[in-house]
C-alpha cells in the first residue's frame, strides 16, 4: 500500500512461537504465517501487514511463563516499584494477566489489584476470566498492560477501548518489547508472527499527550510508559523519527556457518529460541538440542523445527564439555554459566 513502507519480510513462521507440542510430527506441522514489517507513513507505527488475527486462538498449550528465572523475578520487582511510585497501590487493574504470576506478586506486596484474562487457569477470585470491558463494574485508578499491546491488531483502537472501559480516565502502565533495541542488535530472532506491533518510546510520546514516566527495562530489551489515558490521541508520523532499519539485519545469521566440531545447544526454548533454530535450520545450520528451565516446556517440542526441549540436567548430560551453547538472552548468561558449571563455549546471540 502507498501509505506503508516495507523494510523486512520473512515467510512461514509459526503463528505461536510459545505453543508447545506433544510430538515432533505435530510440532513440524504447526500453523504458519508470513511477516511483512512496514512503517505506516501516516501514524509512524510499525506492524506486520501480513498479520491475520483470526489465526490467533490461545489455549492451555501456550507456555510463555518466564518467572522460573530469579533474574526475571527481579525484573518484575522493578516493574512493581515503577507502578507503586507512579500509580500507587490502590484500585489497580491488570488487563491480560495471563497465568497471574505478576498479579500474585503485586497482591503479595500489598497492592489492591484485579486481573482480567479469559485464558486464566488459576483459582484466585481476584481474576475475572473475561475481557476488561465497559460495564464490568470495575474502574481502575491505574491500568496495567504488560506485553499485551504488541499482540493487538489495532493498538490505538484497543487503547481507546480501554480508556472507555475505564470511564475515560486513569493512568496506564504499558510494557512492550523495544523495537529500537531489536534494530540496534540486529535481533532477527525477535521478529515473531505473534507480535503484530513493534513499538519505540517515540511512538508512545506521540500516542499520549500526557506521559508521566517512560524508560527501558530488562537490559534495554523492554520499554515502558506510564501515561494519562485521557490524553490518548491518534499518532502522526514525525519525519525526523522515521524507522532506521539496518540493511544488514540478517548479517549474523548469513555469516555464521556451522563450524563447531561438537554438539550445539540452544538455551532458551521460548520465542527467541524458536525463531533462532528455525532460521538457522533453513541455512543448514542445525541445532542438536534445546534446554529450558521451565518445567512446562520440558519434554515438549518446539513449533516448526520439532526440537525437543530438555531440562538443564538432561540436556547438559548430552553435551560434551567445551561444546557450544547459544544463550538466547544475554540477561541470563550468568545464570546459564552457573547452572552449567562454566564448562562450555557460550555465545550470547543478542550481542554479536
Amino acid at each position: 500500500m502507498q501509505n506503508e513502507r516495507e523494510f523486512y519480510k520473512v515467510e512461514q513462521l509459526p503463528i505461536f512461537q510459545n505453543r508447545m507440542y506433544d510430538t515432533e510430527e505435530t510440532a513440524k506441522a504447526c500453523p504458519r504465517g508470513d511477516v511483512r514489517l512496514v512503517e505506516n507513513l501516516a501514524t509512524g507505527l510499525v506492524y506486520n501487514a501480513a498479520f491475520c488475527p483470526e489465526l490467533m486462538v490461545y489455549d492451555s498449550h501456550y507456555q510463555n511463563e518466564q518467572a522460573c528465572s530469579p533474574l526475571f523475578q527481579q525484573h518484575l520487582d522493578s516493574v512493581a516499584k515503577i507502578i507503586d511510585r507512579t500509580m500507587g497501590r490502590e484500585h489497580l487493574v491488570e488487563v491480560g494477566c495471563g497465568k497471574g504470576y505478576f498479579l500474585e506478586t503485586l497482591l503479595g506486596a500489598g497492592f489492591d489489584v484485579t486481573g482480567f484474562d479469559p485464558t486464566y487457569e488459576g483459582t484466585n477470585s481476584r481474576v475475572a476470566r473475561h475481557y476488561f470491558a465497559p460495564g464490568v463494574g470495575v474502574k481502575g485508578s491505574g491500568i496495567i498492560l504488560r506485553h499485551v499491546l504488541e499482540h493487538i491488531k489495532d493498538p490505538i483502537a484497543f487503547l481507546h477501548y480501554l480508556r472507555d472501559a475505564n470511564d475515560g480516565s486513569g493512568l496506564i502502565y504499558i510494557e512492550v518489547p523495544c523495537f529500537d533495541w531489536i534494530c540496534t542488535h540486529r535481533a532477527w530472532f525477535d521478529i515473531f508472527y505473534e507480535h503484530v506491533n513493534y513499538f519505540r518510546l517515540a511512538d508512545f510520546k506521540r500516542i499520549f499527550a500526557g506521559v508521566v514516566e517512560s524508560g527501558h527495562l530488562f537490559g534495554g530489551q523492554y520499554q515502558y510508559v506510564v501515561a494519562d489515558l485521557a490524553s490518548l490521541r491518534v499518532p502522526k508520523l514525525d519525519a525526523k523519527e522515521q524507522v532506521d532499519f539496518p540493511r544488514d539485519f540478517l548479517r549474523c545469521l548469513e555469516e555464521r556457518g556451522r563450524d563447531e566440531q561438537n554438539r550445539v545447544a540452544v538455551w532458551g526454548g521460548a520465542s527467541k529460541g524458536v525463531i533462532f533454530t528455525l532460521l538457522k535450520s533453513r541455512l543448514g545450520q542445525l541445532v542438536d538440542l534445546v534446554i529450558d528451565i521451565n518445567p512446562a516446556k520440558q519434554g515438549k517440542y518446539l513449533p516448526a523445527t520439532g526440537l525437543m526441549v530438555h531440562s538443564p540436567g538432561d540436556g547438559l548430560a548430552r553435551m560434551p564439555k567445551g561444546a557450544t551453547i547459544y544463550v538466547m538472552n544475554s540477561n541470563y548468561l550468568g545464570e546459564v554459566k552457573d547452572m552449567s558449571n562454566n564448562a562450555y563455549k557460550y555465545v550470547s546471540v543478542d550481542y554479536e
